[in-house]
């Protein structure tokens, strides 16, 4: 699932959807990833998965838990453990800042996508509040109204 957008040289590798579904998105921002070599291979193979990965703030640094990255194939044995906990970069002012949104505010700390931006790999770290199960349904009815709409519209012209 590679999808390339040509103005910024941006390729998005992985996409975390279920996160769109489970929470609001009340900001996204843009952070690099401290990765091993072989990981950056695999990933370009775009064997990578977002689906249970979450962040955290742990002394004042930002780290990515839970982001699967098989391990690469024409690798050695000294390949890095395929869910190890993973460093994020992003200014300092910023880390404190989302810290103190997280703490105070009940927000959590998502990734939303990985793309590589240039050669450089790059998170999309999303701002988020838990939707409850009625703003779910609310969605999902939205969207099943809005597919009708498109489906009549269709059928008249």
């Amino acid at each position: 699932m590679v999808i390339h957008l040509e103005k910024n040289n941006i390729r998005i590798m992985a996409r975390n959807r279920e996160a769109y579904h489970e929470y609001f998105v009340e900001e996204e921002m843009e952070a690099g990833i401290e990765l091993c070599g072989t990981e950056v291979k695999s990933i370009r193979q775009g064997t990578l998965n977002l689906k249970d990965a979450w962040c955290g703030i742990k002394d004042g640094e930002l780290l990515l838990n839970q982001m699967h990255i098989s391990p690469y194939e024409q690798g050695n044995r000294f390949n890095p453990d395929s869910k190890r906990v993973r460093r994020l970069l992003m200014h300092r002012r910023e880390i404190m800042r989302l810290l103190g949104k997280v703490k105070q505010d009940g927000y959590s700390l998502i990734p939303l996508s990985v793309y590589f931006k240039g050669s450089r790999v790059k998170v999309k770290v999303g701002l988020c509040k838990g939707k409850k199960l009625y703003d779910k349904r609310q969605a999902a009815a939205e969207k099943d109204a809005k597919r009708q709409m498109d489906r009549a519209m269709k059928e008249r012209y």
